[in-house]
């Protein structure tokens, strides 16, 4: 099996192509060991004890190694160890179903805004996040307030705030009047 590996704009983190479908549909982050129970792969990841994230996208893994640990010189052929064996194996990518996560309860007199502003999201900023090895969440609308988590290679990012800002919020503003304002949950 062969891994590529592209670097992300976050330098802590790399994403790991392997060439088939890792998430059949959704995404799934795990921002800590604790959460990675569910997840074979991810656990093994975090068993490296360099690792500080673990994120599947639709067809990679993004890992991000934790501040002041190894290189990625030294880092890089241990995570590609463990995904190569995982897939090589066919593992399940999780022991037990994992629960989406929950928006925050929208007001239904917004439901036209929502709607508009989870189709940007999804058709404009997800795609292109994707690319860089993350992914955007939306969690909520609330008084021209759209609340996103960030995940995988974006959370952290050094310049992930400036593509909140400039970038989303400023598209949002521009198809949804309504929205003021978009901020990292």
């Amino acid at each position: 099996m062969f891994i590529e590996t592209e670097r992300t704009p976050n330098p802590a983190t790399l994403k790991f192509l392997p060439g088939r479908a890792v998430m059949a549909s959704g995404t799934a982050d795990f921002p800590d060991p604790e959460t990675a129970q569910d997840s074979p792969l991810a656990a093994a990841l975090f068993s490296l004890g360099d690792i500080e994230g673990v994120f599947f996208g639709s067809d990679f893994v993004s890992v991000t190694k934790a501040e002041g640990s190894a290189d990625w010189a030294s880092l890089k052929p241990q995570v590609l160890g463990i995904i190569v064996d995982h897939f090589a194996a066919g593992a399940p990518l999780f022991v037990n179903e994992v629960d989406a996560e929950e928006a925050l309860h929208d007001d239904p007199a917004d439901a036209d805004i929502v709607t508009q502003i989870r189709e940007l999201i999804d058709t404009r900023v997800r795609p292109a996040v994707a690319n860089d090895g993350g992914d955007i969440v939306y969690r909520g609308f609330d008084k021209g307030i759209v609340y996103l988590r960030m995940q995988g290679a974006c959370s952290g990012c050094p310049s992930s705030t400036a593509t909140l800002k400039n970038g989303i919020e400023n598209l949002l503003k521009h198809y949804v009047p309504e929205v003021s304002e978009v901020r990292a949950v």
